[in-house]
C-alpha cells in the first residue's frame, strides 16, 4: 500500500476556529478523517500532521523522501516566504500536491505568490476543505499512473 504524507502548515490547528468566513467550519479533525477515508478508498494509507513551525514541516519532508510516495500539502502562510519547504520538498522525488482551503488568488497580493506552486503536480485552491478530498483523489490516480508505467 501507498503511504501518502498530509503536511499542514501553521495557524491550520485552528481549522473551525479561525476566520471561519474564509476557512469554514469543519477542524482540521473533519480533515483528518475525510483524507483517511478516501485514502483507504483509493488503496492509499494517509499520515495527516500539522505544525506551526517551519523546522518540523522540513523535517517531515525528509522523512518522507524514505517513507512516503507522494505528499499532499498546505503550507499555509509558508507558502509565501519558505524558500526552505521549497528546498525540502525538491529533495522528493514523487508527486507533490499543493492545497489551499481559500482561493488564494482572491486574497491580499502578497498571497498570489506560491514557492511550492513552481514543483507542485498540482495545486487545489479555493474549494475549502473538500479541497483535499480532491487532491488526495488525484495524488490515487498520480501514484496508479506512475506504477502502470513502470509495469510497461
Amino acid at each position: 500500500m501507498n503511504t501518502i504524507y498530509v503536511i499542514n502548515g501553521p495557524n491550520l490547528n485552528l481549522l473551525g476556529k479561525r476566520q471561519p468566513h474564509i476557512y469554514g467550519h469543519e477542524t482540521l479533525e473533519d480533515v483528518k478523517e475525510a483524507c483517511i477515508k478516501v485514502g483507504s478508498e483509493s488503496g492509499l494509507a494517509v499520515k495527516f500532521m500539522q505544525s506551526n513551525s517551519e523546522s518540523q514541516i522540513i523535517e517531515w519532508i525528509h522523512e518522507a523522501r524514505e517513507a512516503a510516495t507522494g505528499i499532499v500539502i498546505n503550507p499555509a502562510a509558508f507558502t509565501h516566504t519558505s524558500v526552505a519547504i521549497l528546498d525540502a520538498l525538491n529533495t522528493f522525488d514523487h508527486p507533490i500536491i499543493e492545497v489551499h482551503i481559500s482561493n488564494v488568488h482572491k486574497r491580499e497580493p502578497f498571497r498570489h505568490h506560491s514557492y511550492v506552486s513552481g514543483i507542485a503536480s498540482g495545486v487545489i485552491a479555493g474549494f475549502g476543505t473538500q479541497g483535499y478530498v480532491f487532491a488526495v483523489q488525484r495524488m490515487a490516480q498520480l501514484l496508479a499512473a506512475t506504477a502502470t508505467e513502470r509495469m510497461s
